[in-house]
């Protein structure tokens, strides 16, 4: 355990000087390019811990090699320079299918051995984030956190402005939307991406519907499930959520979220990435914003996040770096550094974060109750979600009925079982 007391030293230097201890001496120095998506200011804060660290612990150099978007802005890109012949050393990830072909492929670094070594199977919480890095009973990518995107962001100050309670559920906020609207408050904002609208509808299916209905359209496709009441309950919710979004103009997910710190929105739906804005913000939770998971109705998050893959190849001083920033990133220190700048959750079911903030605590309460569900990531293929994505974004751009769109999206589901 991480104890208290060794807390009150800066992150940063607790950080690079357990990177130290931990890292193996080498006399092979490399420059490693690290990719990923994390580019907004709490990302960045975060990101910053590791590199920051890697490049004390270790005489490799951090080549920092941010893309800005989101992860479906990057992820062809990284995939698409695997293929060609033009690997980075490591890269971000989503815990789920991403990798899969690349792995298969021959074309990802065997980390088993570093597993055994570091005992991850027994240190990893949930087990299905391991499971994920692993095929054929082989190791090949690092599980660095936990994020979930089952939270709704609250501004206090925009429903004080309204004189009216804020809400501490999604039909709470439904109830205030037209005194919002009165005051010049968007009752809900989301930035205009297709993947920040299908997150908003898995938080609505989850949240409103339930575990069982959750899992029987992800993961079973269950066609009585999918064409049954309670999803279509779900999309009548959907149709709510857009009437309340009229009047968004953003795209990008962290703009969206400095309207609900402005207090321009009421609230916003998006994962807890989203608590490194607030922090970064110099926000406090309770006082100036709050987070409800679920919608405020059924405390699940889904067991997802973030994982580092390691592309092969020839050269033993990259094999090396590669190696020591495994062994960096699974580290309690690093878990504690990036995750409490990250907002997200560690995957180290041994570290002390009784100082996290009380958004966090939410989310680490869940966890400790087995509140958890497989992120969709893990349960249907990059194809389906991106299909899943294009639809939802066109329903939230038109006046599509709820029950075309429930079927349409039956179809999409069904598609890939």
């Amino acid at each position: 355990m991480i104890h208290a007391d060794t807390r009150k030293v800066p992150l940063r230097r607790l950080l690079a000087a357990s990177a130290m201890a931990v890292l193996p001496a080498t006399a092979m120095a490399a420059e490693l390019e690290i990719t990923h998506w994390w580019t907004s200011g709490g990302e960045a804060a975060a990101v910053r811990e590791l590199a920051s660290a890697f490049e004390a612990g270790t005489d490799h150099t951090w080549v920092d090699g941010a893309i800005a978007g989101s992860g479906g802005t990057a992820r062809p890109i990284i995939i698409s320079r695997i293929l060609g012949g033009d690997p980075m050393a490591a890269t971000q990830l989503n815990h789920g299918q991403q990798a899969q072909e690349l792995v298969e492929a021959g074309m990802m670094l065997d980390l088993t051995e570093l597993a055994e070594e570091g005992n991850w199977a027994e240190l990893v919480q949930p087990k299905s984030l391991l499971d994920a890095c692993t095929f054929e009973g082989r190791v090949y990518c690092v599980p660095l956190n936990i994020h979930s995107p089952q939270w709704m962001w609250t501004s206090i100050k925009a429903f004080e402005k309204a004189g009216v309670e804020p809400a501490q559920n999604w039909e709470e906020l439904k109830a205030a939307a037209p005194a919002l609207r009165e005051a010049g408050v968007q009752p809900l904002i989301e930035g205009l991406q297709a993947w920040q609208f299908a997150t908003l509808f898995q938080t609505l299916v989850s949240g409103l519907g339930g575990e069982e209905v959750y899992y029987g359209v992800y993961r079973d496709g269950d066609e009585a499930v999918l064409r049954g009441e309670e999803m279509a309950m779900v999309f009548e919710e959907a149709v709510a959520a857009r009437e309340m979004l009229e009047g968004t103009n953003v795209q990008d997910w962290n703009l969206a979220t400095a309207a609900v710190i402005n207090g321009e929105a009421a609230a916003n739906v998006m994962g807890d990435w989203a608590q490194g804005e607030f922090q970064v913000a110099g926000q406090v939770a309770g006082q100036d914003y709050d987070c409800l998971m679920g919608l405020g109705g059924e405390p699940l998050i889904s067991t997802g996040g973030d994982a580092f893959y390691f592309p092969a190849n020839d050269d033993e001083a990259i094999t090396e770096g590669q190696k020591d920033l495994a062994r960096l990133l699974i580290s309690p220190e690093a878990q504690i550094a990036f995750n409490t700048k990250k907002g997200s959750l560690p995957v180290r079911g041994d570290v002390d974060l009784a100082e996290a903030g009380a958004c966090m605590q939410k989310g680490l309460e869940a966890l400790k109750a087995g509140k958890v569900i497989d992120s969709v990531d893990m349960l249907i293929s990059p194809d389906v979600a991106g299909q899943v994505g294009d639809l939802l974004a066109e329903f939230f751009a038109s006046d599509m009925s709820a029950e075309e769109a429930q079927e349409r999206f039956a179809e999409v589901i069904l598609s890939d079982k």
